[in-house]
């Protein structure tokens, strides 16, 4: 498989692209009763797999929804299980042939699907795979969440509980679909799934965090830092050079003073480059005084890159600095290290060269 360079807009065919107004106004157009959107919505978020299944639903209004809209936008690929852990990762084909990947996690509080929100990424961060060829395209609001549907789906009866947009793509370059995902998702009517089991994960990009700061909804609210120096975070995060450390932790103060809502601080730790005493202490320094949770992420390993994961004695080293320093910090346990389970890796594995179908750059 290749992947498809293509600008589509898939976005007025994909049924789970409507909230529950939007499918009101579709029924609307049709003549409808008002009662014939919530039954359709509903329908929409039982998995699914034909208009047909829809069977409270006239026959005539089935035909016309099968004539215009896509039920669901993604096929499942591949899925791999870990074999070291309660973990799955799936590979799904888009519509539009585009390989995206989401990832399954089994805790004791339940299932978390982390999901993508791009077809790659432009952030380019030195140590991850998603953004090798930059970003494709971004997803829709219900291929989002087809994703989380059709993980759902395999655990037969179960549903996830939570969900993190962790996977590739960076979601606040995808800002208005994000939040319309979000939306979706946490409607009653819809997976229920509550704000507060909703995270959100960023590079850093301070519009983004501010406008959420605005939209009243609160969900959990994380940003990757990587590096306690900006010198430092320009070499693995080129967004570093528009938006600093300085300029993402005040735009963070601001979003805990309208929400008071704390925010998680993502480290990964890559042996020998950001896990050295100082660093902890410089992390230390600028987080000291804030609503701030850190999140050691021991790095997965990723072919295309030279990063290595640091050993526990530097993990535990960087953690007592922290603590000692009054910083809540918590160190994540790795998932699915057998299965390419860091962002980017299985879609990576995959696909073959890229082909650019229009012959153009759309980054």
């Amino acid at each position: 498989s290749n992947i498809v360079w293509r600008i589509v807009d898939l976005s007025e065919f994909i049924i789970k692209d409507f909230d529950r107004q939007d499918i009101y106004e579709l029924v609307a157009e049709m003549g409808e009763p008002k009662y014939r959107s919530d039954q359709i919505f509903s329908w929409i978020y039982k998995g699914i797999h034909s208009f047909d299944e829809m069977t409270n639903i006239p026959v005539y209004i089935r035909e016309a929804l099968k004539e215009k809209y896509i039920l669901n936008s993604a096929r499942v690929l591949k899925i791999l299980h870990s074999k070291i852990d309660d973990t799955t990762k799936f590979l799904f084909e888009l519509k539009d042939k585009n390989i995206i990947e989401s990832v399954l996690m089994n805790y004791k509080h339940g299932y978390t699907g982390c999901i993508s929100t791009q077809v790659g990424c432009r952030m380019r961060c030195s140590f991850c795979a998603s953004g090798i060829e930059g970003r494709i395209r971004n997803l829709t609001p219900g291929e989002m969440v087809d994703q989380v549907l059709m993980m759902q789906e395999q655990i037969h009866g179960k549903r996830i509980s939570n969900v993190v947009l962790m996977g590739s793509g960076e979601p606040f370059d995808n800002y208005d679909n994000v939040i319309k995902f979000i939306r979706l998702i946490n409607d009653e009517q819809g997976l229920n799934i509550g704000m507060r089991n909703i995270t959100l994960s960023t590079c850093g990009l301070v519009e983004g965090i501010l406008r959420l700061s605005q939209e009243g909804i609160p969900i959990n609210l994380s940003i990757s830092l990587h590096a306690p120096n900006d010198k430092l975070r320009n070499l693995l995060m080129p967004i570093n050079k528009r938006y600093n450390i300085r300029g993402v932790l005040d735009s963070c103060k601001q979003y805990i003073d309208i929400t008071h809502r704390r925010v998680t601080i993502e480290y990964i730790l890559i042996k020998g480059v950001n896990d050295l005493k100082e660093h902890a202490h410089q992390l230390a320094d600028l987080l000291k005084g804030g609503l701030f949770h850190v999140n050691l992420i021991p790095i997965n390993s990723v072919k295309e890159k030279k990063f290595e994961k640091p050993g526990l004695e530097s993990i535990n080293r960087f953690q007592r600095i922290l603590k000692a320093q009054g910083i809540v910090v918590t160190v994540r346990r790795e998932l699915g290290s057998d299965i390419d389970a860091a962002c980017g890796q299985l879609r990576r594995r995959h696909i073959k060269k890229p082909v650019n179908l229009l012959g153009v750059d759309i980054c």
